[in-house]
C-alpha cells in the first residue's frame, strides 16, 4: 500500500497522459473511501500502486498509455469490475481473500499477481464504460414524479431514458417506494427502494406510469447469465443490499423484460420527441449516472431536441427532463428537473447517497 493516504483533486475529466491515469485512480480510491467503501478502496488503491511499477502485464501495460482521457472513460472502474467479475466466478482464491476482506499483506501483489494470470479475461473489460445499473436510484424518477405531479402536471408519465443499461429503472412501475413516509408502487413488490430520507418528504399525492422505454448502446439482458453477471460485477462488493435488488431486477426481467432500443442517446431523443404528445401525459426525458458518459456532440444534441420539444409543449402536453447526476466535488448525486411550459430553469430538488443509501430532500 502506498505510504501517503491519496485525497481527491478537481481535475479536467478530458485530460490525458500517464499523470492523468494516476489522478483518476487516486480520486476512485478517494471517491470510494469516501462512500463507505473500503474493498473497492483498497483495489483501485492497489492498481494506482501497480502503475509505477512493471507489473502486470499488457493489461497494466495498456492502462499506463491510455490512449482516452481516463477519468472521462472511467478507466479505474473499468478494471475494478473485471477483478471484481474474477471474484464472483470464483476464478481467483488469492484476489478473493481482499473481497472477503480478509487481513493480507501483500494486497498489490494479489492484485498484480491476479492481473498477470487472467490477461485474456480482463483485457476485453477495458473496451468500454462500466455499467452501473442500480435499482435504488429509482428514488429519484418516483420523487421527482411526486413532485412535478404536485406542481399540476398530468399525473400519467411516460418515461424516455438515456443510457438504459439493463432497464432496471424502466420497470419501476413494479416496484414500492417509501419516501420519507410517503408511499407509491404496490405494497406487495419484492422490489422495495426505502431510503435513509432527511429532511421533509416529498409532495404526498400519486403518479401512474403509462409508458416505459429506453435507449442504450450497449444494452444488458438480465435474462442472459453472463450479461447479468457482468452487471453484478459493477457492484461494489460492499453494498450487500445492491445485490438483493439486482436479484429482484433480474427476476423482474424474466417476468416481463423492459423495453430498450440499440440507439444513441441523441437519436433516441430526436426520435420519441418527434412523436406525437399525448394529451393528459407527462412526457419525461431521463437519465441517472449517464451523462458523463454521453459524448458532447450528443448532451448538446439532446438539449436541443428537448428545448425545442419543450418550447412546443403545453399544459395538457407537457414535458419534462429529470437527472441525476454525480457531482464530482462534493461525491453526492444531485436530483434536477426542468419542465415546459413553466418550469424551464433547472431547480434543484435533493442530493443523495450514489447508490441511494440516504436522500436530503430540498424542494
Amino acid at each position: 500500500m502506498a505510504d501517503k493516504e491519496l485525497t481527491y483533486e478537481v481535475v479536467d475529466p478530458q485530460a490525458k497522459g500517464f499523470e492523468a491515469v494516476q489522478r483518476a485512480f487516486a480520486n476512485q480510491v478517494a471517491y470510494c473511501r469516501d462512500n463507505n467503501a473500503p474493498i473497492t478502496a483498497a483495489i483501485c488503491q492497489a492498481l494506482h500502486d501497480l502503475l509505477e511499477s512493471e507489473r502486470g502485464g499488457a493489461v497494466m501495460l495498456r492502462v499506463r498509455k491510455w490512449a482516452g482521457a481516463p477519468l472521462a472513460d472511467a478507466l479505474p472502474l473499468r478494471l475494478a469490475g473485471g477483478l471484481h467479475a474474477l471474484h464472483l466466478a470464483g476464478e481467483d482464491n488469492g484476489l478473493s481473500a481482499i473481497y472477503l476482506n480478509q487481513r493480507v499483506s501483500n494486497p498489490n501483489e494479489l492484485v498484480a499477481d491476479a492481473i498477470e494470470r487472467h490477461e485474456a479475461f480482463l483485457m476485453p473489460w477495458l473496451d468500454g464504460p462500466p455499467q452501473t445499473n442500480e435499482a435504488g436510484r429509482s428514488w429519484a424518477y418516483a420523487a421527482a414524479m411526486l413532485w412535478l405531479a404536485s406542481k399540476g402536471l398530468p399525473a400519467k408519465f411516460a418515461l424516455n431514458e438515456i443510457g438504459s443499461s439493463a432497464g432496471i429503472n424502466l420497470m419501476m412501475r413494479r416496484y414500492f417506494f417509501d419516501l420519507g413516509g410517503v408511499t407509491a408502487g404496490p405494497q406487495g413488490a419484492q422490489m422495495r427502494i426505502v431510503p435513509e430520507w432527511r429532511g421533509a418528504p416529498p409532495p404526498d399525492t400519486q403518479y401512474d406510469i403509462v409508458g416505459a422505454q429506453g435507449c442504450d448502446i450497449a444494452p444488458v439482458d438480465l435474462t442472459d447469465e453472463a450479461q447479468a453477471l457482468r452487471l453484478k460485477a459493477y457492484i461494489w462488493p460492499e453494498f450487500t443490499e445492491r445485490f438483493a435488488r439486482m436479484d429482484a431486477a433480474i427476476a423482474a426481467a424474466n417476468t416481463m423484460p423492459p423495453e430498450i432500443a440499440r440507439e444513441s442517446a441523441d437519436a433516441f431523443v430526436e426520435r420519441v420527441l418527434a412523436e406525437p404528445a399525448e394529451p393528459g401525459v407527462t412526457r419525461v426525458v431521463m437519465h441517472s449516472v449517464v451523462w458523463q458518459y454521453v459524448p458532447e456532440a450528443q448532451r448538446e444534441a439532446v438539449t436541443a431536441a428537448i428545448e425545442a420539444a419543450g418550447a412546443a409543449a403545453s399544459e395538457e402536453s407537457p414535458l419534462a427532463w429529470i437527472s441525476l447526476e454525480a457531482n464530482r466535488d462534493t461525491h453526492r448525486h444531485e436530483l434536477s428537473v426542468r419542465y415546459w411550459p413553466g418550469g424551464e430553469e433547472w431547480q434543484r430538488l435533493g442530493v443523495a447517497h450514489p447508490h441511494g443509501t440516504w436522500v436530503e430532500w430540498e424542494a
